[in-house]
């Protein structure tokens, strides 16, 4: 259920309000304010009653029931876009923001050349694993902490922030010392305890789709991190397992839109885990940018060929500048910008 307050409402009568909530046993009340409305979630249980009390109060325009089972991630809850930070870059805005860097951090000199190249090009946000998980035990999974540190020199060298993937709870407080963003992977997408971790930190969070997880099932994972008090949530969608083996996975375009219909969270779109396939990355980031989403993930390797992890589908130096020359091209024709003749 959510109470909109009247235009008019006092703040006074919007603290009656939240108490009044509180006052219910398994009731929490979540203010949200926008431009236009002041509205008020209330997480938990709702009984009739309460719905036909609260919509006596003073101060409330009128009470809506939430339909869906997520509530905070749906739009109903949270009618406008949100926008977030990360350091002095807006994710959910007008301009798509790029995350590009390796798989894996393998050493300095790899993570130092990609960030300055990838930056050089128009990335804002340099990515880079220190703890991967693998389908194999016996793959490459990541430097550890060794990685993190190599990934805040390429930060100092740079200024680009950093997202990295985090794994488990125990190992929140550590990447969040290091990172500016804090991936959830596909296959912890589902892991509760680890939702709940970040969602104490208040940093920004991508939550990535798992490998055959319903639209239901991501925002829902996402809710987890809202509930927890953290609102900087990301989406990402990273392609579902399908019957289709030319592909790694099968990239969802339609979630781009579907999700900007759902709900508020900015929706990222990750072509480089989605397609397997260098040559594919560029037209399937094209085609999620064209769908609507707000940046993309983007796998960017000095030399792939000896990438330690995932080189069939890292863009070299080269690519990923055409690539960016691209994405401005097909922002600037949605935008209705002159086409150079």
């Amino acid at each position: 259920m959510i109470v909109v307050m009247a235009k008019d409402s006092t703040p006074e009568q919007l603290e009656d309000v939240k108490a009044r909530i509180s006052r219910r046993p398994g009731l929490e009340p979540q203010v949200s304010e926008g431009a236009e409305r002041i509205v008020v979630g209330v997480i938990g249980t709702v009984t009739p009653d309460m719905r036909d009390e609260m919509a006596l109060v003073p101060g409330v325009s009128e009470v809506i029931p939430i339909t869906k089972p997520y509530k905070m991630a749906s739009r109903e809850f949270h009618p406008e876009n949100s926008i977030v930070m990360v350091g002095d870059v807006a994710v959910g805005g007008p301009e798509p923001v790029v995350m590009a860097g390796p798989c894996s951090v393998e050493d300095e000199e790899q993570m130092v050349s990609t960030a300055k190249s990838v930056k050089a090009s128009g990335a804002r946000i340099l990515r880079g694993g220190a703890f991967k998980p693998r389908t194999s035990p016996y793959s490459f999974r990541g430097m550890g902490i060794d990685g993190l540190k190599l990934l805040n020199i390429a930060k100092q060298e740079t200024g680009l922030p950093i997202i990295t993937e985090v794994m488990t709870p125990g190992d929140v407080d550590t990447v969040a010392q290091y990172s500016d963003v804090l991936q959830v992977g596909a296959r912890n997408m589902q892991n509760y305890n680890l939702l709940d971790a970040v969602g104490e930190t208040r940093m920004p969070v991508m939550v990535k789709r798992g490998l055959a997880a319903s639209y239901e099932e991501w925002l829902l994972a996402a809710e987890y991190v809202l509930a927890g008090g953290n609102d900087n949530v990301m989406m990402c969608e990273r392609g579902i397992r399908s019957f289709e083996s030319v592909t790694r996975f099968t990239m969802d375009v339609a979630a781009i839109p579907v999700i900007k219909r759902l709900s508020h969270l900015p929706i990222i779109g990750d072509p480089s885990h989605s397609t397997g396939h260098w040559y594919l990355v560029t037209p399937v980031a094209l085609s999620a940018i064209a769908a609507g989403a707000h940046g993309l993930l983007i796998e960017v390797h000095p030399n792939p060929d000896k990438a330690l992890c995932d080189g069939p589908q890292s863009l070299t130096f080269e690519n990923f500048a055409n690539l960016m020359g691209q994405v401005r091209a097909v922002k600037g024709a949605l935008a209705g910008d002159p086409v150079p003749a």
